[in-house]
């Protein structure tokens, strides 16, 4: 795993090399979240957004199997806090609100793939996560927040001791 931080002072970027990487990313993220925390995720198809959910499950004890909300558009999980994984990609061209204000500002952890398409719904701070791949296995993941909580939540990801070796 390499580091490097990126032009813009608050955003920072991680290279992982395998999937196993991925996910001690994502659930070492878990630890620093909250209820109403809301985590966007971009990237190609493939590129490992469900393996980062799968991270954030984790490290928010949840034992059921995540797997991507593509037709069902929103999965629940239980654990130490609920966690939503919602795919909007199949709401590109629709109108419809599906009640998102009770998921970002409720009691659990929002996670949404494609939020390109549901931008006018999205709360105003969460932390924008770009997952790009760099070959079969090498992905870099880019964190940027948008607001001062997530700000934090990037600083103690940046100075995790674990990923600064």
């Amino acid at each position: 795993m390499s580091i490097k931080l990126v032009n813009e002072v608050s955003n920072y970027e991680i290279v992982s090399t395998s999937a196993e990487e991925t996910k001690e990313i994502a659930t070492f993220l878990a630890t620093q979240l909250q209820a109403g925390d809301v985590i966007t995720l971009e990237g190609d198809l493939g590129t490992g957004k469900t393996t980062f959910t799968k991270g954030l499950a984790h490290g928010l004890a949840i034992k059921r199997a995540v797997t991507s909300p593509t037709f069902t558009i929103i999965k629940e999980y239980k654990g130490k806090l609920p966690l939503y994984h919602m795919d909007a990609y199949r709401l590109e061209y629709s109108e419809e609100d599906i009640g998102f204000d009770e998921y970002f500002y409720g009691n659990g952890i929002s996670v949404v793939e494609w939020p390109s398409f549901i931008e006018e719904y999205l709360p105003t701070q969460y932390l924008s996560i770009r997952i790009t791949a760099q070959n079969m296995e090498t992905r870099s993941i880019r964190f940027i927040p948008k607001g001062k909580r997530y700000e934090k939540i990037v600083h103690n990801l940046r100075n995790r001791k674990q990923i600064n070796k």
